[in-house]
């Protein structure tokens, strides 16, 4: 789900490695109907949606003659993934859309590759609840997630004291916040490690995403927030860490390449080879760790805030982010200026503390509104 983004591209780069392994049943993308007939026709796809309907006369003519089956909109990805020859699903889907396909996909007992944190920020209660209840196993393919989950397989049952998720600190690490204040999107999405997407680019550049990775940990791995420790390491070598009572610390290491923990998702517990770039110590010149600037990056700091508060204010927090992060991608708005919209729909959201899946999407649409009428 998610195809035609940078999860997805790299999701089937890993297929195409292993075609005797994986076999491509369906793909989904929001606009990029070209590159999803590209997709389809390569990969010999069954099944092939566009969620944005407009695109569905592109899309069909574009894959004519093709043996796939073309489908528009988000109720058709609903319905296929819940196919008895799917799998595993890969949720790579941008933003809170990735909530309601995920959520069929787990009611009909898929494995889920969890690559769109948003459906665990929005509603990991209900997320992880139905999981269990369908006994669906979640397998993080975020490369801080499946770093914990991996060091996780050597805690022989041994409770964790902390868990230290890295974060690269993003364009703006070394800047002076007068600086970063006045940056366009065009320098924010020029990550220094990562190749990504913009709405994920920008997250990282705010450190909203960081925030939001604490907030998906603390469902995955069932670990209080305080007990998530957010640390600087610029070089992204080491993609998180976990410490013991003892004071013991597993680290699990590795070049910056999506495709290591998308493999291993797909093909856990087994690890298969992968052409990339393999980890060379002696031209290492060091590693380096600080704790976040919250001064600078107050997007983390509303994002542990809204995990400390719980209930639906992690869900409005995603929706008014996402709604200013697109603005600032239009350059309607500054950087500084998604926080302070963040920060003003939360003051406005009505307290929900175990709320159901109506209210999720009730609380999605009105903190979105909310950010909105912010800034227009």
């Amino acid at each position: 789900m998610g195809s035609t983004g940078s999860i997805g591209q790299q999701t089937l780069d890993v297929v195409r490695q292993h075609p005797d392994r994986f076999e491509v049943t369906l793909i989904t993308a929001n606009n990029s109907a070209s590159l999803l007939a590209s997709q389809a026709r390569e990969f010999g796809v069954k099944h092939a949606v566009i969620c944005n309907k407009d695109k569905y006369a592109d899309l069909k003519g574009a894959l004519e003659g093709s043996g796939t089956e073309v489908h528009a909109g988000i109720g058709a990805a609903c319905d296929l993934v819940t196919l008895p020859e799917v799998d595993i699903v890969v949720a790579s889907m941008v933003g809170f859309s990735g909530l309601r396909p995920t959520l069929a996909a787990i009611g009909a007992g898929k494995t889920i590759a969890l690559a769109n944190k948003e459906t665990l920020v929005a509603a990991g209660s209900i997320v992880m609840r139905e999981a269990r209840r369908q006994g669906v196993s979640i397998l993080p393919v975020d490369s801080e997630h499946s770093a914990i989950f991996q060091c996780l397989l050597g805690a022989c049952g041994n409770p964790i004291r902390r868990i230290h998720l890295t974060a690269s600190g993003g364009p703006f690490r070394t800047w002076p916040r007068e600086q970063i204040e006045v940056a366009g999107k065009d320098l924010a999405l020029k990550h220094p490690n990562w190749n990504m997407g913009a709405k994920i680019t920008i997250d990282s550049a705010t450190m909203m995403n960081k925030g939001f990775e604490v907030i998906e940990a603390k469902w995955l791995f069932d670990v209080a927030p305080e007990r998530i420790h957010v640390v600087v390491h610029p070089e992204s070598v080491i993609h998180s860490m976990v410490e013991f009572d003892d004071g013991a610390v597993i680290a699990q290491l590795g070049c910056p390449d999506m495709r290591e923990p998308i493999q291993l998702a797909l093909s856990f517990p087994e690890r298969l080879s992968l052409n990339n770039k393999k980890l060379d110590f002696s031209a290492l010149s060091g590693m380096t760790f600080y704790d976040p600037d919250l001064d600078k990056f107050p997007c983390l700091q509303l994002a542990f805030d809204a995990i400390g508060r719980g209930g639906n204010i992690p869900c409005a927090l995603n929706a008014a982010n996402e709604a200013a992060v697109a603005a600032y991608l239009q350059d309607r708005i500054g950087f500084y200026d998604i926080a302070a919209v963040a920060q003003d729909v939360l003051s406005r959201t009505e307290f929900v503390a175990e709320p159901t899946l109506d209210d999720i999407y009730a609380t999605n649409e009105t903190a979105f509104h909310h950010a909105l009428s912010k800034i227009w």
